[in-house]
Order: structure tokens, then C-alpha cells, then sequence
């Protein structure tokens, strides 16, 4: 039987607890930033990890933790990956998702050194997971969009993807590499029909943002809904015991 959460994450992940003991289905944790995270319902911006409880037989299985601006060392530092090593099951998953706010190096708050802390980071979040007899996913951070004038998709998260992919690997630990499959659809999608994935939005289209938004790292519905996609066909291209789960 589930161990009761902490008393913070109790009306989250009381239903999911009453899943995981009614019929065994694992929990997947998301530990991630912005991109990944839960989004104000009166707001169109949409993370992919809100899409990707959808894919899922059950979509209590989700349980997403991510949060916006954090990096691998906020989300050590504020606890939140303390709260979620707790709720940890035997079978459980997470799926672990940053890049975005390591790069920040300006601010020590969420920066770190890609051949160093980041990488110690997340062998961090391994370890602990693994403890828990619980299976850990590195997820490669997803693609801005972001053109040249050529018109090919320009890498805007420098070391990061790379550091990523060799953990992985130095771990054994699976990977979804999504910088690579959000790159090669942003590519073939092209620069002006991939706006409509993201936060583009007119002067006066949305009453939140009347002197409209022009982002090209956070998704609306659409993109959210593409990503998730993309990620769960990684789980499956991967062969993962977790994919018995998907839709």
C-alpha cells in the first residue's frame, strides 16, 4: 500500500495513491521547467506534461511536478525534488526534463556548468530514483523555435542537450531525446506555420495579453498536445515496459 503523501501534495496525489493500489499501474512523474509545467486554465499557454496525461490509460497515472523557471538546481534547492523522491513507489517513473533555466548562468540561483553540476544533478536524480526501486527517463530539452535566415532551426541550448545524452548513456538510463525530434518537426513544419504551436498571439487576441505575445519556447494547446506525442512515441520506439500503459 501507498505510503500517505506529504501533506502538500495530499488532494494531488490521493487519487492517483488510490490508482497505483487498486490495479498496480505505475505513477510517472514529470520533474521538469516551464515547458513540461501545469499552466492557468485562463491563459492558452499549455505545458506538454498537461497533454501527456491524456495518452495514458488512466490519466491520474501523471503525476506532473514541473515548474516554471526552475533548473536542475532550483528544483533541488526548493525542495521539490525532495517531495517528489518521497512519493516514490516501487515501478513508479520519471521523467526528468531540464535545460532551459541551467542555462542561465548569470544566475547562480538556477545556473549551472554543463560539464559539471548539471551533469552531477542529474546523476543525482538517478541515484535517488533508482533507491526508490523506481525507473528514471532523461529528456533531452525541447527545441525553441527559432530560425535563421537560411530558414533551418537554429540549437539554442548550447552543451546542454549533449550533457544530457551522455549521463544517459554513462547510466543507462533511456532517454527521450526531444531537442532532436521537436528540432526535426519544427524543421519540417518551417518557420511561420510553427507560430500557431506557440505563443504568438496578436494585439487583442487574448484579453490576458492585449498588446499580444510573440514566444517561441512556450507552447499553446497544440504544441503541448505535439510534444507529448512525440514523447510518447519515444516511449514506445523505446520499447519501455511503461508504453503497455499508453492509449
Amino acid at each position: 500500500m501507498r505510503l500517505p503523501p506529504l501533506p502538500v501534495l495530499l488532494l494531488a496525489l490521493a487519487p492517483a495513491a488510490a490508482l497505483h493500489a487498486a490495479d498496480a499501474a505505475p505513477l510517472v512523474y514529470l520533474a521538469g521547467d516551464s515547458t513540461m509545467a501545469i499552466k492557468e486554465l485562463d491563459i492558452p499557454e499549455r505545458g506538454w506534461g498537461m497533454a501527456l496525461n491524456g495518452l495514458f490509460k488512466d490519466p491520474a497515472m501523471v503525476q506532473n511536478h514541473a515548474v516554471n523557471g526552475r533548473s536542475t538546481k532550483s528544483f533541488i534547492t526548493e525542495g521539490r525534488w525532495a517531495r517528489l523522491v518521497a512519493a516514490l513507489q516501487p515501478g513508479d517513473y520519471v521523467i526528468i526534463q531540464f535545460g532551459h533555466n541551467d542555462e542561465k548562468v548569470e544566475n547562480r540561483a538556477v545556473g549551472t556548468n554543463p560539464a559539471t553540476e548539471f551533469r552531477d544533478n542529474l546523476r543525482r536524480f538517478i541515484r535517488e530514483t533508482r533507491a526508490k526501486q523506481a525507473t528514471p527517463i532523461l529528456a533531452t530539452p525541447v527545441a525553441r523555435r527559432k530560425f535563421g535566415k537560411d530558414g533551418k532551426l537554429v540549437p539554442t541550448h548550447g552543451a546542454y542537450p549533449d550533457a544530457i545524452r551522455a549521463v544517459a548513456a554513462e547510466e543507462k538510463v533511456p532517454l527521450l531525446d526531444l531537442e532532436a525530434a521537436t528540432s526535426q518537426w519544427l524543421q519540417e513544419t518551417g518557420d511561420e506555420p510553427s507560430k500557431k504551436f506557440f505563443m504568438w498571439l496578436k494585439p487583442g487576441e487574448h484579453p490576458k495579453y492585449p498588446q499580444g505575445r510573440q514566444d517561441d519556447t512556450h507552447f499553446v494547446e497544440a504544441g503541448a498536445v505535439k510534444v507529448a506525442g512525440l514523447a510518447a512515441a519515444e516511449i514506445r520506439e523505446l520499447n519501455l515496459p511503461l508504453a503497455k500503459w499508453l492509449k
